[in-house]
């Protein structure tokens, strides 16, 4: 472990120096963070300023999905994006043996290739508008809340990094599957939406398919005291599950690879 630690923060510090050789990128990235998080916003402030309640949700509630939604995209695109996406081109030309040939795990080392540190400022967003949604409901979260929230929050980037896997696996088989990291993202988009708003096969869907309600309503819940032990024991499981599925599946993925040299 101490190992794969000091490795980890090796990735981090050339990614973050690789980042800081063009700052006035580094600097317009970090504006047009701010900018998407504010458009995200623009949709429930028209339609809470309709509407006192949607599904059950207030604003200040409804903000505190969009709060978790804005966190777990910072992580999305700037830690399992970045790195993953990389790999169907290595995949599609042959040149993944640089990695693989590595005496460390291959997984370990395709995950953590490339970092955007940029996006960052998503997380931080994220956190400003868990303040900013408790300001509004005029009162704290419980310790025992935020604490819940956080195992959440750890469990939907779990599943975020599982699904992306998934789908990056799909490399080993299909020519193309950039189509399909694209419809996750936008699928995606979904998750700032309070759970309750989706219907029918929506609902089961966003609930068990690609479960955005464990990754950001979820949370919300926690936070707010009403989610219920069987919900929160069932995200915890899922989240392992979603984990242990997409290592299987890229241990037999890596099976059918055939290098440049191959």
């Amino acid at each position: 472990m101490p190992r794969y630690l000091r490795l980890l923060g090796i990735q981090l510090r050339m990614s973050l120096l690789l980042s800081m050789q063009y700052r006035l990128e580094f600097f317009l990235d970090g504006i047009m963070s701010c900018f998407w998080t504010a458009s995200a916003l623009v949709p429930l402030l028209v339609l809470f300023e309709a509407r006192k309640t949607v599904a059950g949700w207030t604003w200040p509630e409804a903000l505190l999905v969009v709060a978790g939604f804005t966190t777990l995209k910072g992580v999305l695109d700037g830690a399992i994006q970045p790195s993953l996406g990389n790999v169907v081109e290595h995949v599609r030309k042959g040149t993944l043996d640089f990695l693989l040939l590595k005496p460390v795990d291959a997984q370990f080392m395709v995950s953590t290739a490339r970092f955007e540190p940029w996006r960052g400022t998503d997380m931080w967003l994220g956190l400003a508008l868990f303040g900013w949604a408790f300001h509004s409901l005029g009162r704290a979260p419980s310790a025992s809340g935020v604490l819940l929230a956080a195992m959440l929050l750890a469990s939907a980037v779990a599943i975020l990094y599982a699904i992306s896997i998934l789908v990056i696996s799909l490399a080993f088989f299909v020519v193309k599957v950039d189509n399909l990291i694209y419809l996750f993202i936008s699928v995606y988009d979904a998750a700032r939406w309070p759970a309750s708003i989706f219907r029918g096969a929506l609902a089961f869907v966003f609930t068990f398919v690609v479960p955005l309600s464990v990754m950001t309503t979820f949370p919300a819940l926690a936070l707010l005291g009403k989610l219920s032990a069987l919900q929160a024991g069932g995200a915890l499981v899922g989240a392992f599950v979603f984990t242990a599925v997409a290592r299987v599946v890229w241990v037999r993925s890596i099976g059918h690879y055939t290098s440049a040299g191959g």
